[in-house]
């Protein structure tokens, strides 16, 4: 197969999955179509530089690349393992590679154990930074089938699908790309269980651009997501970094992320591998943000914060945290069913003086009363509300319901909260909301504008809040009430003049049909 485009690659990483979707849900095949992309992906670019290594020259394509691999031996074959680990970290001998096991199901001697092992050497190697990577995919699954000859068959379809698609022709976005779109496809067949690894990237956009701002050129950036699902939030922000003088902008960028799910913890780490995010500046843990705080060693305070955390979820609430300098200075801890606030605290006692965090959290948040009101009307007098954007309801894959981003600061002297709603500014396709480019670009203008427009936006002082004692729901403070359009009675009662005389000149024609076919009718019969 050719070069495809970026759409085309797509359809063909989402089609190598058609046997799969027959037999079983996307939760249950997402694993094992992203651990094949993903292996696939390693392989490809592996195998393309071993011929240019030995040869000093670009394969033709990955067959022939295969070949040369086949014939190295002995102490060559030392050297070129050890080049190869030393560029990738990791080094796929030649019986391990993804061409080879596609040779091998075509000669029907493909076994599933060979790709588990080739699977746990990659684990085992950068001194076991990828560790556990693939543990989800579960080569004896009875998902993929009753009988291990039935489970080798399907995986089987599946590589022999993928196998038409060379990944050594597409560049770093491509590929990153193709994988978010993979990721974006499970969370909408996935429903609510979405919400544990996917944000729109539309919504990610608008985040990561307010954290950018003013940041584009800085030589090195933090950046921090404590609930970081699949790292699609946390990697967004590079795309708005100025590139370096190399056109590299990732090396530039240390990426924290913190994720409770074990399976979306490995997804991160893929996302974060496609996307060739050294593994130095990748800084990813599998916890519990709220029960144990990290990081606690340097660096503990970000430049960029960004969260998506599972709304009014219940936590411990345990009352030892009003020690916890995460929470302490608010006075009450968030409800026991509502985490809302205390993943916002955390998240927010992480970021730095001078830095921006932004947090998706459901409008509740924003007028709440009882211990969430308490914590709100700290966190204003304070000033560390900088900005709230309500957002369209039906964009969010696990969730109807209309959220809200808000934007937080530590040095907002003026202690005044720019409100946008942005609730109208949607396209819908099929049953989902999404952001425009458009829409994008016009909550981040006025957000960098921060001043009023009309029925959009409002610039609210300080003053302003407190005598809405607090409340920061946003109808409140940006009127997008459209009147009624004025009704002309005169014009409506003439129109039902005209209706009731239309209906007796049709009764007068029907009964005059009646009448020629001999019927004899009553009125109102």
């Amino acid at each position: 197969m050719g070069q495809l485009n970026s759409q085309d690659l797509y359809r063909a990483l989402w089609a190598s999955a058609d046997e799969m979707r027959k037999v079983m849900s996307a939760e249950v095949y997402k694993d094992y179509l992203l651990g094949l992309t993903f292996y696939k992906y390693l392989s490809d670019k592996q195998l393309y530089d071993v011929e240019d290594l030995l040869e000093d020259r670009k394969p033709a394509d990955l067959d022939e690349a295969q070949s040369v691999y086949e014939q190295v031996n002995g102490e060559e074959q030392d050297d070129l393992k050890e080049e190869l680990e030393d560029k990738y970290g990791y080094a796929i001998p030649p019986q391990y590679t993804f061409t080879a096991f596609y040779h091998r199901i075509n000669d029907h001697t493909f076994m599933l154990s060979d790709l588990r092992q080739a699977f746990r050497d990659i684990e085992q190697s950068q001194g076991g930074a990828y560790e556990g990577l693939f543990d989800d995919f579960d080569i004896t699954s009875k998902d993929l089938g009753s009988t291990p000859e039935k489970r080798n068959g399907m995986i089987s379809a599946v590589m022999k699908k993928m196998a038409a698609i060379d990944f050594t022709g597409y560049g770093t976005d491509a590929l990153g790309d193709a994988y978010e779109y993979l990721i974006a496809q499970f969370a909408s067949e996935s429903g609510k269980k979405a919400g544990e690894f996917y944000t729109p990237q539309s919504v990610a956009k608008v985040i990561s651009r307010i954290i950018a701002y003013g940041r584009e050129r800085k030589e090195a950036l933090t950046m921090y997501d404590p609930t970081c699902g699949s790292g699609s939030l946390l990697l967004q922000i590079r795309n708005f970094m100025h590139k370096g003088t190399d056109g590299d902008y990732t090396r530039h960028i240390h990426y924290f992320g913190q994720e409770i799910n074990h399976q979306t913890y490995n997804l991160a780490r893929m996302n974060m591998m496609l996307h060739q995010i050294p593994v130095t500046y990748q800084h990813l843990r599998n916890g519990d943000t709220l029960d144990e705080d990290w990081p606690t060693d340097e660096p503990t305070t970000f430049d960029g914060v960004t969260m998506n955390p599972p709304y009014s979820l219940s936590w411990s609430a345990k009352e030892s945290f009003l020690q916890d300098p995460r929470f302490a200075p608010y006075e009450k801890l968030a409800p026991k069913n509502k985490a809302d606030f205390a993943f916002l605290l955390h998240g927010f006692y992480h970021l730095k003086h001078d830095g921006t965090m932004g947090i998706v959290l459901p409008h509740g948040v924003l007028f709440r009363g009882g211990a969430e009101g308490t914590i709100r009307k700290h966190l204003l007098e304070m000033g560390s509300i900088y900005a709230i954007i309500g957002l369209p309801a039906g964009i969010f894959y696990n969730t109807s319901i209309p959220t809200c981003v808000i934007i937080l600061k530590k040095n907002n002297t003026e202690r005044s909260v720019f409100f946008i709603d942005a609730s109208k500014e949607f396209k819908k396709e099929r049953a989902q909301n999404f952001l425009t480019d458009d829409n994008v670009d016009k909550i981040v203008q006025a957000y960098i504008a921060r001043a009023d427009v009309e029925k959009y936006a409002h610039l609210a002082s300080y003053k302003e809040i407190v005598e809405n004692e607090f409340n920061l729901n946003i109808p409140r403070y940006v009127d997008t009430f459209e009147p009624e359009p004025d009704v002309d009675l005169g014009a409506a009662f003439a129109t039902l003049h005209q209706v009731e005389q239309d209906e007796r000149d049709i009764d007068k024609t029907l009964q005059g049909f009646f009448h020629e076919l001999g019927l004899d009718t009553k009125d109102g019969e």
